[in-house]
């Protein structure tokens, strides 16, 4: 027993007194990070949906509701992590710790694969695709309907939670979640039924685990990356203002992207501290089990969800009131025919300018 003062678990789990200080401080900072950016998300959140009510659900409501999130169940899973392993939960070792450690990072990786859905449909946007298709930000999400001229407010609301409809993309990371939880939920139970006398290893389960989603984040980060470069390319071949500011934006978000996940997914694979934090004999390993644990989450979670809040700070604009007008007949007479184009091209420049202007984060 170090002088931190805690024994490591036994083979089967069974914790001896609490965490030892440095994973306590780490554990306790990474809280209070989370903390703050949960709570910026939902603050952000309320101020755009106050700002913008008539557009439902959109881009931008749906990031800062999955990043809140996410780090809601971060700040509790540290916190429980503290009080269960004083308590000596049996759950907590054996499943219950193991669910909450990985359904945010799942929400996580849901946010950022929704990010990527956006950028994936903007880099293969056919030329002869309606206009009307192309988002941007702060344009409705879940309903491709607008809201007509002296709809009342009751009708809006019924909009927004009926006749959803979603891109081909985004029912595929919808899918990936769902499957993400079923997978995860399938460890936890095998890793429950380890608890007793059978050939089944807790730890394994747990690396194993582990191991893949590493590699799932590190494909994830370099698919951001490849695909962020090809909308930056794109973009750049657009003149205007609003695309300069974006394609920084969406330049800065795939390079901390990669670099995060690469490095967060790096760091499990080569240590499995995430998983084995209990595991430690002398104060050497205490110490750095705090100082990988506390570096794991801060790249992989907590620096990635504050940047996304951080680039979509922006309040969307308020939608213009169309007012009707009186039509006017003009006659307009030419002296000679006006030089013709080729439609096909006129539609093809139309349409490619208008998805690069629209915002993709």
């Amino acid at each position: 027993m170090g002088r931190y003062g805690l024994l490591r678990d036994d083979a089967h789990g069974g914790g001896v007194g609490c965490l030892p200080l440095p994973i306590i401080a780490a554990e306790t900072a990474l809280a209070v990070i989370d903390a703050a950016i949960a709570a910026a998300a939902f603050v952000q959140l309320a101020r755009i949906h106050r700002h913008n009510q008539q557009h439902g659900w959109t881009r931008q409501k749906i990031f800062h509701l999955m990043i809140g999130l996410c780090n809601t169940v971060f700040l509790a899973y540290f916190i429980s992590t503290i009080i269960a392993t004083c308590q000596r939960w049996v759950c907590w070792v054996h499943g219950c710790g193991f669910v909450l450690m990985a359904s945010p990072q799942i929400l996580l990786i849901a946010s950022f694969l929704l990010l990527l859905s956006f950028w994936v449909d903007l880099c293969h946007q056919t030329n002869d695709e309606d206009e009307d298709d192309v988002r941007s930000h702060h344009e409705a999400l879940l309903d491709k309907t607008k809201t007509k001229p002296g709809t009342r407010p009751t009708d809006t609301r019924r909009k927004c939670f009926s006749g959803i409809q979603l891109g081909s993309r985004q029912k595929i990371v919808i899918l990936v979640l769902v499957l993400s939880f079923v997978v995860m939920l399938t460890f936890a139970i095998l890793i429950w039924l380890g608890r007793g006398e059978n050939p089944i290893d807790s730890s394994v389960l747990k690396k194993v685990y582990l191991d893949v989603f590493s590699v799932v984040v590190l494909v994830l980060g370099g698919a951001l990356a490849c695909y962020g470069a090809l909308l930056f390319a794109k973009m750049s071949k657009v003149r205007s203002e609003t695309v300069s500011t974006e394609k920084w934006k969406v330049a800065s978000l795939a390079a901390v992207s990669l670099i995060c996940f690469a490095s967060s997914a790096i760091l499990a694979l080569v240590t499995n501290v995430p998983v084995l934090l209990y595991w430690y004999s002398t104060d050497a390993d205490i110490i750095n089990n705090a100082v990988i644990l506390f570096l794991y989450y801060l790249i992989g979670s907590s620096v990635p969800s504050g940047f996304v809040l951080w680039v979509m700070r922006d309040m969307p604009q308020r939608p213009i009131v169309e007012r009707p007008t009186q039509s006017r007949v003009v006659t307009l007479f030419r002296d000679r025919p006006p030089t013709t184009q080729d439609p096909q091209w006129r539609t093809a420049v139309t349409s490619s300018n208008k998805a690069l202007k629209s915002s993709p984060i």
